[in-house]
């Protein structure tokens, strides 16, 4: 296979995927319908998952200058006051803040300059896909400017996908008719690192300050207010705002009036095609999930392609991303559904007894947790493609990201940084290695305790740095780990399990 895969679509998740693609040497060949990268700063947030992403992509250092590592968000009840601070699970524990707030605009620049530095892809502005023709080794793309042969072709063209109408796959799910108006603005005094939802049900509000006085306001319109698409005037927004701050004109970058879709594709791959981000699910913006779906979506991708383009893997391991993606994806569509219809609620009686629900659940030691942690987030977990189900809780799950401590140096240094761009397998505190493991997996032997690290022949060796290890991998003691590229576990196993998680998974080792 020489051709290289065409990647639909030039926002953040096109150039994301297109970045992870050519860091496994890849060729990419990247089209968007507009001249240049947005100006419009549409997401804002990433979270510790995406962060980790691109560092697998060797980039998470540039992406790192344009974001304010946030301390997550905080909730305020019908009456202005503060209910409680969701900050996440725990500080770093995939090695980076639980959510950062950015620029889109400056995020799309980071991604596509990265991109001009890698002679594996082209980029093509003001080019546009208008027909697709399967071949048996490939695939032929009619753009506006010619046609191209390509080995794939990944839709991450938006709500609008023309991969997704070319091959004639539908959405199903819920549009709301709520209007909301964001404007984002320049010049203010909001120098908080986390956001803000004001649950006041005459007027929902949420504010997310950003860098260099930046800040984003998001307000829902009363019936009257506005209409989807329209271009609010400034006396609007200057009415709006004016609790908050005040405002001239040239101190609004952007200021547009939406509805929002909860909606999932019907299928996410034909044939040689794939769908990913808004092409192949559409969220409300209320958990700031959008974009992150999206970047969890070309994390999964990216390798399995990588891994069949190059010929280590069959077509089938492609099948694994929607069995993998679309359980979570579908449930954080659901979940942004609910928070807004909770916290963004418009009637008195139900902010009310928000509110008091809040009040008691913060009484208990269980319920704190559960709120300050966002333990009512859906957390990911694969239960069907690349896993082999040995009984173990974690497998399936995301791996955390602690520091350890490799030799000889014995310098702290992140886990992933260990691990590698392929698969890995962890010994943690195992008895012994059984030579039959030998799969084309990193092995990799985790040292547990206050005990420094010894190689072997054939595996390096790593050790707990400040205890975080111990946290991350210490209820899979004396088992093997083994931890897919995009670092969710695909197996945890004994040593007497090796050969039947070998059988499970032989297609894609």
């Amino acid at each position: 296979m020489s051709a290289p895969v065409l990647v639909v679509g030039g926002g953040p998740v096109g150039l994301t995927v297109a970045n992870l693609l050519a860091a496994r040497d890849v060729p990419v060949l990247l089209v968007e319908r507009n001249a240049a990268t947005s100006d419009e700063a549409k997401a804002i947030s990433l979270d510790d998952e995406s962060l980790r992403t691109y560092q697998s992509a060797g980039i998470e250092g540039d992406v790192l200058d344009i974001v304010v590592p946030g301390t997550g968000t905080r909730f305020y009840g019908r009456r202005g006051r503060a209910l409680f601070h969701a900050r996440g699970p725990a500080p770093y524990r995939l090695g980076f803040s639980f959510k950062n707030q950015f620029a889109q605009p400056e995020l799309e620049r980071v991604l596509l300059q990265a991109l001009k530095d890698r002679p594996e892809v082209e980029v093509r502005f003001a080019t546009e896909l208008v027909g697709l023709h399967e071949q048996h080794d490939g695939m032929i793309a009619q753009l506006d400017s010619g046609e191209v042969a390509v080995s794939w072709v990944l839709g991450c063209d938006g709500g609008r996908s023309a991969v997704r109408e070319l091959n004639g796959i539908g959405m199903t799910g819920t549009s709301h008719n709520d209007v909301w108006l964001v404007t984002d603005t320049i010049g203010d005094a909001h120098d908080e690192r986390y956001g803000m939802h004001h649950g006041d049900p005459r007027r929902p509000t949420v504010i997310v300050p950003g860098r260099d006085g930046r800040c984003r306001y998001e307000f829902q319109l009363r019936p009257g207010e506005g209409s989807r698409g329209e271009t609010p005037d400034f006396a609007t927004i200057q009415r709006l705002l004016a609790p908050y701050r005040d405002i001239a004109p040239e101190q609004v970058e952007r200021a547009v009036t939406y509805t929002f879709n909860a909606v999932i594709a019907d299928r996410w791959r034909e044939g040689r095609c794939l769908l990913l981000g808004d092409a192949a699910h559409m969220m409300p913006p209320f958990a700031g999930q959008g974009l992150n779906s999206g970047v969890r979506d070309a994390a999964n991708v990216a390798w399995k392609l990588a891994e069949v383009w190059h010929g280590r893997a069959g077509e089938e391991l492609l099948d694994t991303y929607e069995a993998e993606r679309r359980p979570h994806a579908t449930a954080m569509v659901h979940f942004s559904e609910r928070l807004g219809d909770i916290v963004m609620t418009t009637s008195t009686a139900r902010a009310f007894l928000r509110d008091l629900a809040i009040r008691v659940m913060l009484r208990t030691g269980s319920g704190r947790r559960y709120l300050s942690q966002m333990r009512f987030r859906p957390q990911a977990a694969h239960t069907a493609g690349v896993v082999a189900a040995t009984g173990h809780p974690r497998t399936g799950t995301l791996l955390a990201q602690p520091r350890v401590l490799v030799p000889p140096s014995l310098r702290p240094c992140l886990l992933d940084d260990v691990l590698g761009p392929g698969m890995a397998l962890l010994g943690v505190d195992v008895p012994s290695w059984d030579s039959t493991l030998s799969w084309r997996a990193r092995p990799i032997e985790v040292v547990l305790g206050d005990r420094l690290p010894r190689p072997s022949a054939g595996r390096l060796a790593i050790a707990d740095c400040d205890g975080a290890l111990e946290s991350a991998v210490g209820d899979m003691r004396g088992h093997f780990v083994l931890v897919k590229p995009d670092r969710y576990i695909a197996a945890v196993f004994t040593p007497d399990q090796a050969t039947q998680v070998a059988a499970v998974l032989s297609d894609y080792m």
